[in-house]
């Protein structure tokens, strides 16, 4: 198996595909420990219903380049949930399954309508479920996603103790002056960008488990924010490392299989803390 691996990596497109996987995982985990701590877990759902809408859109008209579509589309709407979610008739969890079903319904009643595909079910279920689009990847579009997730990173590292502060009391966070709306709309925005990044590895629909699990699995076992946040970023580089090469190797889907590790990941993490 090792042998196979390393004739694997000798393709280019393998290790753009490793890079990129490993980017994406650790981008979600860092602020996926924010999202579950804030019970608004879905937001990753919903936002990346609106993408897979977004491209549907962008199919239809053609357009060359999609995330230069999906992103600002993506990033509008998770701002429109950021402030819907504060409208006393339009709670925050109503909000999302509005957006959410909508733009799920909208994307494949438009692909059904104006597709050219002759393989449009193919199309969705790679879209919903992740596909081998991501080891297509050409050179500029990894050095695309390496730049931005290097901004989020970047971002999260340089505003780490306000977002702690934010994530944790907003009311305290507000009365010392803490720009609290700001903050979370930093977040919002980020969540987008990170799932349109993610769109290629696991698909519109397996996005909030590459959000979520790696941050319930670190609270299995740690009770600090930066532990959490440190455990929680290891944890889903292996996993998606993992992942991919037990994919490329075996030939399984590949968001399906990263999903799976991360749901053994917490199941074991979990066992641990039973134990301990």
């Amino acid at each position: 198996m090792i042998q196979t691996i390393q004739q694997y990596l000798q393709f280019p497109f393998v290790r753009y595909a490793l890079v990129v996987g490993t980017l994406i995982a650790l981008c979600s985990s860092l602020l996926g420990v924010t999202l579950v701590l804030k019970r608004f877990s879905f937001i990753g759902d919903g936002l990346s219903h609106v993408a897979f809408g977004a491209m549907a859109i962008a199919g239809v008209l053609r357009v060359t380049n999609d995330m230069l579509f999906v992103m600002p589309v993506t990033v509008l709407c998770a701002v429109l949930l950021l402030r819907t979610g504060r409208n006393a008739r339009v709670k925050g969890d109503a909000a999302i399954a509005m957006i959410s079903v909508g733009a799920l319904a909208i994307g494949y009643l438009l692909l059904n309508l104006f597709s050219t595909s002759s393989n449009l079910s193919g199309d969705v279920c790679s879209t919903l479920f992740g596909s081998t689009s991501i080891l297509t990847l050409t050179r500029e579009e990894v050095w695309l996603c390496a730049a931005l997730s290097v901004a989020v990173v970047a971002l999260f590292a340089w505003f780490y103790n306000r977002v702690f502060a934010v994530t944790f009391d907003e009311d305290f966070s507000r009365a010392v002056g803490t720009r609290v709306e700001a903050y979370n709309l930093l977040i919002a925005v980020v969540i987008a960008v990170i799932i349109v990044l993610a769109m290629n590895l696991v698909g519109s629909l397996l996005i909030s488990a590459l959000i979520i699990f790696p941050a319930l699995s670190g609270m299995q076992l740690f009770r600090s924010f930066r532990d959490v946040t440190i455990c929680s970023a290891v944890l889903s580089v292996t996993c998606a490392l993992l992942g991919m090469l037990i994919s490329i190797v075996g030939g399984t889907p590949v968001g399906s299989t990263i999903v799976a590790m991360n749901i053994a990941a917490f199941l074991l993490f979990a066992g641990i803390e039973r134990l301990r």
